[in-house]
């Protein structure tokens, strides 16, 4: 079968498009740039453009995925369109896989990624043989995102946004947390609750519910005909993973007692989900540690205020005598909208020596013209108005911090966007 990705360089539709690619059928895809991502994607063999054109899609595909961040108007789309070729949206396509297995689908607001990572490399090391589809790169899976497996269990990051998650039929759902977030999308907080009620409702009798007992709104959207097991980081557990985990921070503390919970569900000893996670050393701009000499570097994912929080506490906890710099892009215009007034909360209260805010990320396809002119970088530093938290593009960022840190201090470059290639600078 000859299947064409729209958007292949995404983090999700990346990993789809190397499962169909080890069952042995003929891929390519397109995206708006090349990126590491499309990189590797090319050396493994399949044919990516750079740059969206309509010469891209032929009539004897059989099967097109696109990423829901691709509009209709989109040259590929609309070329597909008028050929008539077989198209599916990637939560479509995907939702198709959980019904051909035994799925746990790993969701929340924040920590999806690093709890998939876990649970599938808990069942890994346990035997289970799963396919894994992760929203980040794992050394363990060769440096990227995808497991094949020949078992029946799968394991997803099941994302929220644009209702992707309502496209699955897992037998286990993992919900981490549910906050403000996707808010270009749900409009409202209610909303967003909403729908992960809607999602836990995916479950079928005798599937099973691990939430998050600490979180304020699992009782308002979780019920009881479920098989329901919470976690929470005051049981037992958390302290035998206190001493284990590698990787800092409360937050994934929070996130090994989901995957030990799954763990459990599927009857693996604990000896071995300790020892694996015990032996996680973290994924891809998740608190990754790039390098440690004159100045210790680290790439990081976070861009939702309570992500940029949990982050920098775990980095002062770890680090509490180094003098610590961050270098923030913000994700998104919208993003930057809803919750403008949660990031001034947070950057005034971190525990953070020098942080400097680059210029907003742009999304293509999720921002409004409106907004994009309403909000920016500088008057959100202003609105913080601490004198360590300064507003510079990324530039200026980068040459003010290579004249001022010193030996043994500690950079955080941090965002979802293209942020994450300043390391290379360094």
């Amino acid at each position: 079968m000859r299947i064409h990705f729209i958007g292949i360089g995404g983090i999700g539709v990346s990993a789809l498009a190397q499962y169909y690619l080890a069952k042995g059928h003929e891929i390519s895809g397109s995206d708006l740039e090349s990126s590491e991502i499309t990189e590797f994607l090319d050396k493994k063999g399949i044919k990516v453009f750079i740059g969206q054109k309509p010469e891209n899609v032929s009539a004897d595909l059989d099967l097109i995925i696109y990423s829901p961040a691709v509009p209709q108007d989109n040259p590929e789309f609309k070329k597909a369109k008028e050929l008539g070729v077989r198209m599916k949206s990637y939560p479509g396509a995907l939702g198709e896989l959980t019904e051909q297995h035994y799925t746990i689908a790993v969701s929340g607001s924040h920590g999806k990624s690093t709890t998939t990572a876990m649970v599938g490399l808990i069942l890994e090391r346990a035997g289970f043989d799963p396919t894994v589809i992760v929203g980040t790169k794992l050394k363990e899976f060769g440096n990227f995102n995808f497991r094949a497996g020949k078992s029946k269990y799968l394991v997803i990051e099941a994302c929220e946004y644009d209702g992707s998650f309502l496209n699955y039929s897992p037998q286990i759902i993992v919900v981490t947390n549910v906050d403000k977030e996707h808010l270009d999308y749900f409009k409202t907080f209610s909303n967003v609750k909403k729908a992960f009620k809607k999602f836990m409702m995916r479950l079928p009798a005798g599937g099973f519910l691990v939430a998050n007992k600490e979180d304020e709104n699992m009782p308002k959207i979780t019920n009881n005909q479920f098989s329901s097991f919470y976690y929470a980081t005051n049981q037992k557990e958390a302290d035998v993973l206190r001493k284990v985990l590698k990787i800092p921070g409360m937050h994934n503390i929070s996130n090994a007692l989901a995957a030990l919970a799954v763990a459990r569900i599927l009857k693996v000893p604990d000896d071995i989900s300790f020892k694996t996670l015990g032996k996680y050393k973290g994924s891809w701009r998740r608190f990754e540690i790039i390098k440690n000499k004159p100045y210790t570097i680290i790439s990081d994912y976070a861009h939702h205020p309570n992500e940029i929080l949990a982050t920098l506490t775990a980095a002062r906890e770890k680090y509490p005598n180094k003098k610590i710099w961050c270098v923030f892009q913000p994700h998104q215009h919208q993003r930057t909208h809803y919750l403008f007034n949660d990031f001034v909360k947070v950057f005034r209260r971190l525990p953070i020596d020098n942080i400097i805010i680059t210029d907003i990320y742009d999304v293509a396809g999720r921002e409004t013209k409106k907004i994009n002119e309403e909000v920016n970088s500088q008057k959100l530093a202003k609105k913080i108005n601490k004198k360590s938290v300064l507003y510079m593009n990324v530039e200026k960022a980068e040459k003010f911090v290579k004249e001022n840190i010193k030996k043994g201090e500690l950079l955080i470059i941090m965002g979802a966007g293209d942020i994450y290639k300043l390391t290379a600078k360094f």
